[in-house]
């Protein structure tokens, strides 16, 4: 069982840091700290938002439209928190 839940816990971490990076590069995006008019910003927000949008998309089919404010990676953020913290060690019997 530990094989599988080693592999598990590395990719939610993974995913937990390249959603991290992609709300402080939007912020950083929002005040214009970054400029998107700059290749390597360009490509590096395009390659982030291809990664996470399947992750986002069904989030955002379900919750209610707050067309300024997105909530969908808040609410992904904590489900990837919730699963790397409570349910797989629960799943794994490791709680």
């Amino acid at each position: 069982m530990l094989a599988i839940y080693g592999p598990l816990q590395l990719i939610l971490s993974v995913v937990y840091f390249v959603m991290i990076v992609h709300i402080i590069m939007s912020w950083l995006i929002n005040f214009q700290v970054l400029n998107l008019r700059q290749p390597i910003v360009a490509q590096i927000w395009e390659g982030l938002n291809r990664l996470l949008e399947p992750i986002y998309q069904p989030i955002r089919n379900i919750l209610p439209d707050t067309r300024p404010l997105d909530l969908a990676p808040l609410v992904a953020l904590i489900i990837v928190i919730s699963l790397r913290a409570y349910v797989l060690p629960v799943i794994f019997g490791l709680a």
